[in-house]
């Protein structure tokens, strides 16, 4: 006879394949497969916050104008955790790939309950990730606009699941804090106060790019971002340099305490 909790973990299966297959699992630019003559391969896993202006895209091409050629996965869905991602097959997926990095993102994960949540699955999916010869590495997004103080609690989240697992942590919410302590009115976030600006991604891929090529961002070429002008794209470079070196040394960077008010 079936238990109750085999059966609330199968309806959650269910339910978490039901979703996946109604609103799709890939941002539409994915590819199918990986290149594995690309200087590094990279799976990335999470939700609206990943597939939000194509970030997997603009990291590709912030990588392209540093010199160095990525190629992807992606397995997204709209408001999804690294648990339904499990319970959908996501290990499966990873086996398969065997990319060099996979990048884990679930929302921003601010409270206590959700910091043990998002440690506990990214324990549990860095098992094969390892397996396949990879390196979890944790993307941290940001609250969203009407909570704001809860910046630091989101780091906390996502660099204690990085250092859990031995991975790399994607400080990008700290690089948002970080543009904005130069400039205050920079719109980082999209209209509905939560998903990023195409600004607010391409902050993100910067940081995505410096952190999984361990590479500098200073010299990147101003293509990257056509839209900007050259002191506003500068603002940018430096912001994600002084954060991700922050996190590299394992230094506080001094955000004030929180975020902003946009």
């Amino acid at each position: 006879m079936m238990t109750n909790g085999a059966r609330l973990a199968v309806r959650r299966v269910a339910l978490v394949a039901a979703l996946f297959a109604a609103t799709g699992v890939a941002c539409r630019s994915a590819p199918s497969g990986l290149d594995p003559n690309a200087d590094l391969t990279v799976l990335f896993i999470g939700n609206s916050l990943t597939a939000s202006n194509d970030l997997p895209v603009l990291t590709r091409a912030v990588a392209a104008a540093g010199g160095r050629t990525l190629s992807y996965a992606v397995r997204v869905a709209p408001n999804v955790s690294l648990e339904d991602h499990w319970y959908a097959g996501v290990a499966d997926l990873i086996v398969s790939l065997r990319a060099d990095v996979v990048v884990l993102q679930q929302g921003p994960s601010s409270l206590l309950a959700n910091q043990e949540h998002l440690r506990l699955w990214t324990e549990t999916l860095a098992v094969p990730i390892r397996e396949a010869g990879g390196r979890p590495a944790l993307f941290m997004v940001w609250p969203d606009a009407s909570r704001t103080f809860a910046f630091d609690d989101v780091a906390a989240a996502y660099r204690g699941a990085a250092e859990a697992v031995d991975g790399l942590f994607i400080p990008a919410g700290d690089a948002w804090r970080a543009v904005w302590q130069v400039d205050p009115d920079a719109a980082l976030y999209g209209g509905d106060g939560f998903h990023p600006s195409y600004l607010g991604s391409l902050v993100a891929a910067l940081t995505m790019y410096a952190v999984v090529f361990d590479a500098g961002v200073r010299a990147l070429p101003r293509s990257v971002a056509p839209g900007l002008s050259a002191s506003q794209f500068e603002l940018l470079l430096v912001a994600v340099y002084e954060t991700v070196e922050a996190s590299r040394s394992g230094a506080a960077t001094d955000l004030g305490g929180g975020g902003k008010s946009p």
